[in-house]
């Protein structure tokens, strides 16, 4: 039995694709944080993609995923219509959600802003005050503004050009927010490793509690090959089932760089190929 890909969208041409995918054993029970690995056929690799959104009601999960590989390549290829060999999950410990005092400052980057969303929307079914944050180098790579608009009672936007919201970084407005003098109670950040890292380091002098999502390589996702190990507060820790979100202050980001970085060659070699066979 394969998991239909109900629908199929192209948020940035060529570089972010969304998908609505049959999977009702999952979208029933999938919380904000939760991930599913998946193959696209048989002979394919597992790739774990955060889940952005439910849709219990129809049975479906959304998936947003950015083209950098030859798994990824193949899954831009397919249509409406068409099918995953398989999808596994939830999986991963889910956001922790509960009323906080604060506010809750939900950071987004690249394709992390979609799984960010479905946390903040967590967040704020829970009664708290979400601010959400969304950066990226220009408006035309900016991902579900309005998505989050729908629930989000404020979504600042920062962009590298200036293009839309402020010129600089989510940390840029970040600082704007810990220097009000509001209350904030926590900060999550989802999104390409130096930005959860520049965020983390960012609210490192003022205390505030800091969750980051790890995008760590995984195999089997249930705690067996090692192979999303990461070094959090000086111990080894397992990304898909003591994670896939840990403490920021504590997370050794070099060593999750070096390690996100291994295979970067033979992942090239793999897309050439896979394209070069089309």
């Amino acid at each position: 039995m394969g998991y239909k890909i109900l629908e199929k969208k192209s948020l940035i041409p060529g570089q972010t694709t969304m998908l609505i995918v049959e999977a009702p054993h999952v979208a029933a029970k999938a919380k904000p944080g939760n991930f599913v690995i998946l193959r696209v056929h048989a002979e394919g690799e597992r790739i774990p993609l955060t889940i952005a959104d439910v849709k219990p009601e129809i049975g479906a999960i959304v998936l947003v995923f950015l083209v950098v590989g030859k798994t990824t390549a193949h899954m831009n290829d397919l249509k409406t219509g068409d099918e995953l060999h398989d999808v596994c999950g939830p999986l991963g410990k889910p956001t922790r959600i509960e009323k906080l005092p604060g506010a809750v400052v939900c950071v987004g980057g690249g394709t992390g802003i979609a799984a960010m969303h479905h946390i903040a929307k967590g967040h704020v079914a829970a009664g708290n005050h979400v601010i959400a944050i969304i950066g990226a180098r220009n408006k035309d790579l900016l991902l579900f503004c309005t998505e989050l608009s729908d629930f989000c009672p404020e979504v600042r936007i920062a962009t590298n050009d200036g293009s839309q919201g402020v010129q600089g970084f989510v940390t840029d407005v970040l600082k704007d927010i810990l220097d009000s003098g509001d209350r904030i109670s926590e900060v999550v950040a989802v999104g390409p490793v130096p930005m959860m890292e520049a965020v983390s380091n960012m609210t490192r002098p003022y205390g505030v509690c800091t969750t980051v999502s790890l995008n760590s390589i995984m195999v089997d996702g249930i705690g067996m090959c090692g192979a999303c190990r990461c070094n959090v507060g000086g111990e080894t820790h397992f990304a898909c089932v003591e994670g896939p979100e840990f403490d920021g202050h504590l997370v050794d980001f070099d060593e999750l760089r070096r390690r996100l970085g291994q295979f970067k060659e033979q992942e090239k070699i793999s897309l050439e190929r896979y394209r070069g066979g089309k």
